[in-house]
C-alpha cells in the first residue's frame, strides 16, 4: 500500500521532489486544486495531472482527504487547504494510518476562522507521527505546539538547479533586453504575484525614492498591477516562460522580494530567492520572507534584509546594491554557495526520515 501526499497543485518546482518521493517511498500525489496563493498561470490542475511523471490524481475535497486514510498506508498533508488538513488527519487516525505534517507556516494566522481552528491545528502539530518543515524557522514554530523538535525534519526549499543554475550567455541577456526594450542600464527584478502580502504597495512607494537610476522589471500579475504600471522606469511583463526566467535573473543587478506580514499570510519561503541566487544575483528581502527567517538570506552575508513595510529602508538597500558592483558580486557568490544544501535529494531524505517514523503506523 502506498503513501498519499496531499497538496493543492503540481507546481513545476515541486515536480522533481514528487518524482523522487514516488520512486523512493511509493508516494502518490493527491491534489485538490484550489488556493488563492497559486498564480493563475499554474491553475490548470487537469493539465498538471496529465503531465505528471509520477502517480497523481485529483482529490475530491475534505471528503476525499478523509477517505485517503482508508486507502493509503500513510498520509502526508500540508498546513494549507482549510478543511483538508483536519480531514486527512482524522482519516489517518480513524484507520490507524501514519500521518506526517508538512509544515510551512512560521507564525499563527490571525483571523476568526484560524482562531476557531487553532485548537485542532495544535492537536495535529502535537500528535502527528512526524513533521517535515520548510526550514529552521518553521521547525522552531512547529516545536512550540509539538513540545519537542527531535522528530521535526527540515526539507530545505529547492528549485531545479539544471534550469536556474545553468550558464546564461551574454547573447541571451542582450536578446532579453532587446525583446522587452529594457535598454542598457541596470535592472532590478521582481518576480511573483502582484498582491498586498508581497509588499507591492511598499515597492511602489520605495521606487521613486531611489537615488540611483535603474529599470524595475516586474514579471507577474495580480490585483496590484495597476499600482506599479504608472511608476517611472518600470516595465511590467506578463508571465515569462519558465525556461526563460534564468535569463531574466542574469540580466538583473538584483532581485527584490518586499513581502509584508498580513493577518492571514506570512511568506513561507520565497523560492524566487533560490532562483536568483542560482544565477549569482543577490536579493533584497524583508524580515517577513521565510528565506530570511530560515537562514538562507543573511543580512550583508548572502543578501540584504530590511524591515517589512519600510519603503525608505527598501529603497536604500536597492540603492546600495545599484551603487556597489563589488557588493553585488560578493553577496551573489556567497548566496549561490549557501544553496549547496538546498537540493531535492535533501528534501526527499527529510520526508524519508519522517516516513520511517510514520510507517509502520502506530496505534493511537
Amino acid at each position: 500500500m502506498s503513501v498519499a501526499l496531499l497538496t493543492n497543485a503540481l507546481l513545476p518546482y515541486r515536480v522533481p521532489l514528487y518524482e523522487r518521493l514516488a520512486a523512493e517511498y511509493d508516494v502518490e500525489v493527491l491534489c485538490w486544486g484550489e488556493s488563492r496563493f497559486v498564480p493563475e498561470w499554474f491553475a490548470d490542475l487537469d493539465a498538471q495531472l496529465a503531465a505528471a511523471p509520477f502517480p497523481a490524481r485529483r482529490l475530491e475535497g475534505a471528503r476525499g482527504a478523509l477517505r485517503a486514510g482508508r486507502d493509503y498506508e500513510a498520509l502526508i498533508a500540508s498546513y494549507a487547504g482549510g478543511a483538508i488538513l483536519p480531514a486527512a488527519y482524522a482519516g489517518a487516525r480513524l484507520h490507524r494510518r501514519g500521518f506526517v505534517l508538512w509544515a510551512s507556516v512560521w507564525a499563527n494566522p490571525r483571523s476568526l476562522r484560524h482562531d476557531i481552528a487553532r485548537p485542532a491545528t495544535d492537536w495535529i502539530y502535537r500528535h502527528a507521527d512526524a513533521v517535515v518543515a520548510y526550514g529552521e524557522h518553521t521547525r522552531r514554530f512547529a516545536a512550540g505546539p509539538r513540545g519537542r523538535d527531535d522528530d521535526i525534519f527540515i526539507a530545505p526549499q529547492s528549485v531545479e538547479p539544471e534550469l536556474f543554475a545553468r550558464s546564461v550567455s551574454e547573447s541571451e541577456v542582450a536578446a532579453f533586453r532587446t525583446e522587452h526594450a529594457l535598454g542598457d542600464g541596470p535592472l532590478v527584478l521582481y518576480v511573483g504575484r502582484l498582491v498586498p502580502e508581497k509588499g507591492i504597495a511598499v515597492l511602489a512607494e520605495a521606487w521613486p525614492r531611489l537615488a540611483e537610476t535603474a529599470t524595475l522589471v516586474v514579471i507577474g500579475d495580480g490585483s496590484l498591477r495597476s499600482s506599479l504600471a504608472g511608476l517611472p522606469g518600470t516595465v511590467i511583463l506578463d508571465a515569462v516562460p519558465r525556461p526563460a526566467l534564468p535569463v531574466a535573473y542574469r540580466a538583473a543587478r538584483l532581485t527584490v522580494l518586499p513581502s509584508i506580514p498580513t493577518p492571514v499570510f506570512i511568506e513561507p519561503w520565497g523560492l524566487v530567492v533560490n532562483e536568483s541566487l542560482h544565477q549569482g544575483r543577490p536579493v533584497v528581502v524583508t524580515e517577513a520572507v521565510g528565506a530570511a527567517a530560515g537562514g538562507l538570506v543573511r543580512h550583508e552575508q548572502t543578501g540584504l534584509v530590511v524591515t517589512p513595510g519600510d519603503s525608505r529602508a527598501l529603497a536604500a538597500a536597492i540603492d546600495r546594491l545599484l551603487a556597489d558592483p563589488e557588493l553585488v558580486d560578493r553577496l551573489g557568490q556567497a548566496g549561490r554557495s549557501a544553496l549547496a544544501g538546498h537540493t531535492y535529494e535533501a528534501m526527499a531524505a527529510a520526508f524519508g526520515r519522517a516516513l520511517a517514523i510514520a510507517r509502520p503506523p502506530r496505534a493511537h
